[in-house]
């Protein structure tokens, strides 16, 4: 992976990743920063340079641990090594949390997020599951640090309990041989391929992303589909019809007898659209008055009688093509 510079705290370089992402990067400019958090220089960039923004690395520290409550398919959404992503689609969540400033940054403590994760584990009375791809896509980030796979094996190992991040992308060979004893669920990212051409820029296509989860079923990791987002552009009952069935074509007969499926609606902001009109000005416009509403402060989602459709269309075709596969929820 290609960047322009790296913005760095000095006391990154003194942990084991640090000093190697130091030597892997070193013929790239290294400007020292105060925090990952508050780089001055890029939060004053105009919204237009958003895409180039992204071609820089931030190295850091992690101090922020707070676990937060989860109810869907784990217990905790965990901070882990890294947030933000090289990608560029056009309704990241992150954008809402950081604005243009959404580039990748890597934190290099990782011995001390995991140590905390797995004491975490083993003081519940019940084994917990830990949502640890919250911020960021760690197959994409796993290809600069190697971190999955160093959590994997190790969690395996020492841990109690599961592990699970979502991902968009396909490089999965360094992980299909490490030692994961089932602790760790793979939650592919997948939508219409027209869609991921246009509006999933930097990420994997729908037949790579198909391959890289049907070889991480056959490594034994237990895997899912998380259908996301699902946008409601014109013509897209045709295009998730269209979905479901390459999905039915192409997954393994392993992968559709044990997967689970999420379906997670759009939801999209005024900072997108700021964003994305001047950085992607011939990208579609995501946002549809016709059909969304407002949630929050600058934020839009579908109204309830079209959520309400969406659900219940893709409840029938989820079934009709896919057979009984469980569909955890649809938000």
């Amino acid at each position: 992976m290609r960047f322009d510079a790296v913005y760095y705290e000095p006391d990154s370089l003194d942990y084991p990743l640090g000093k190697k992402l130091r030597e892997q990067f070193g013929s790239l400019p290294w400007i020292p920063i105060e925090s990952h958090n508050a780089i001055q220089e890029m939060r004053d960039k105009p919204n237009s340079e958003f895409g180039r923004m992204k071609r820089n690395l931030i190295i850091g520290t992690r101090k922020t641990h707070k676990y937060v409550e989860n109810h869907k398919v784990s217990d905790y959404l965990v901070p882990y090594t890294s947030s933000g992503c090289t990608a560029m689609c056009l309704y990241c969540y992150l954008v809402c949390n950081y604005n243009k400033c959404a580039y990748l940054r890597l934190f290099v403590n990782r011995e001390q997020m995991l140590d905390r994760l797995i004491r975490q584990g083993e003081k519940s009375s019940s084994p917990l599951t830990f949502e640890i791809g919250s911020n960021s896509d760690l197959v994409l980030e796993n290809t600069i640090t190697g971190n999955l796979e160093y959590t994997i094996p190790r969690f395996a190992r020492e841990g109690r309990g599961k592990l699970t991040f979502p991902t968009k992308f396909d490089m999965v060979e360094p992980l299909l041989d490490l030692e994961h004893r089932g602790k760790v669920i793979i939650r592919m990212s997948v939508n219409p391929q027209p869609l991921i051409q246009k509006v999933e820029l930097g990420t994997s296509g729908l037949c790579q992303r198909i391959d890289a989860v049907n070889k991480m079923c056959a490594a034994g990791y237990p895997c899912g589909l998380l259908i996301a987002p699902v946008i409601l552009a014109e013509g897209w009952k045709e295009m998730y019809t269209g979905l479901l069935k390459e999905l039915n074509e192409g997954l393994s007969g392993q992968m559709r007898e044990q997967m689970f499926i999420e379906i997670i609606l759009m939801t999209y902001s005024y900072i997108h659209r700021a964003i994305n009109s001047e950085a992607f000005p011939q990208a579609p416009n995501l946002y549809d008055k016709e059909l969304m509403t407002g949630r929050g402060r600058g934020r839009y989602c579908y109204r309830a009688e079209v959520r309400a459709e969406a659900e219940a269309f893709f409840r029938t075709e989820v079934k009709r093509i896919l057979g009984d596969v469980q569909i955890l929820y649809i938000s």
